[in-house]
């Protein structure tokens, strides 16, 4: 909801907008615009590997930020933002840019989970100038992936070989027609009605993720996922949430690896596995309008 000529205007936040990249290529995002015009930073939120910007629907629904800009889009390769073959961090960072300027953005706080926060990391060392801070939800650092997710650091040649060559297929006309298209409400309710966390194999399953992503695409997110994080040229403020559980990472692990770059950052730790957006909504929301709040009370 907004106003426009004193007027309330209503906007769905799933309602998708539209731009064009430099390359021709259409993005898909949503966004929720402010209640009132104001010059609060805009939030951009980033969803996480095989996902879309509907993962972000619970804090929408419920964040006090209600005079921020948010912006949540589907990366290219991902749902609406169609793309066939293996996107780059590069690519997505650009992307970013490119919404920001349609949105007529100079700087915004950029919140990721998963895949998304690395992206958020990759983006603020390589755009300063538009990040005025970053919320990393459960980062994904190469050496501190455990379980099944470290078996990648030894698949990556195949990985990248994989994706290149599933990429040239598709270029020559050959790849799925239909991909479903999933809102992440219909997987993430399930579990917080129920509040057990047995209900969450469907998250992270590779049969979900192939039915919803190109191929090439999914190994592409595997291979970013490796991509070492710019930390050294990481200057935006930070807050760090990760869960405690070692089912995709180390969260110790990835604290000492953050601290000496991000030596004024916060950290929190939660309880369970991974996809804290799924299993610990409402904290993860206050967590964020907090931290938001409070750095802009700072740069006042």
């Amino acid at each position: 909801m907004r106003l426009k000529d004193g007027a309330r205007v209503e906007e769905s936040f799933d309602t998708l907008q539209h731009l064009c990249a430099a390359d021709g290529v259409s993005l898909a995002y949503r966004r929720r615009l402010p209640f009132r015009p104001a010059a609060s930073t805009a939030l951009v939120l980033l969803h996480g590997a095989a996902s879309n910007g509907t993962r972000w629907w619970h804090f929408v629904d419920h964040t006090q930020l209600t005079n921020h800009l948010l912006l949540a889009p589907d990366l290219r390769g991902h749902a609406d933002s169609v793309w066939r073959g293996p996107a780059r961090m590069d690519q997505w960072c650009d992307d970013l840019v490119a919404l920001l300027d349609h949105e007529q953005v100079a700087r915004a706080v950029v919140a990721g989970h998963c895949l998304g926060a690395n992206l958020a990391v990759h983006f603020a060392a390589r755009y300063p100038a538009r990040c005025a801070g970053v919320v990393l939800i459960e980062p994904m650092l190469s050496e501190a992936l455990t379980g099944r997710m470290a078996w990648l650091r030894r698949l990556a040649p195949l990985l990248r070989l994989g994706a290149w060559v599933i990429g040239r297929v598709n270029r020559l006309g050959v790849f799925r027609r239909r991909l479903r298209r999933v809102h992440l409400r219909e997987l993430d309710a399930p579990v917080q009605v129920a509040d057990t966390h047995d209900l969450l194999e469907v998250h992270g399953s590779l049969r979900h993720d192939a039915g919803v992503l190109p191929l090439a695409q999914l190994l592409g997110n595997f291979v970013e996922l490796l991509r070492p994080l710019p930390l050294a040229e990481l200057k935006a403020p930070a807050l760090v949430i990760q869960a405690s559980g070692r089912r995709m990472t180390d969260a110790a692990l990835t604290r000492r690896r953050l601290e000496p770059a991000l030596a004024s950052a916060r950290f929190v730790e939660l309880p369970s596995e991974h996809w804290l957006p799924t299993t610990h909504p409402d904290r993860l929301r206050v967590l964020i309008d907090e931290w938001v709040a409070s750095l802009e009370g700072r740069q006042d």
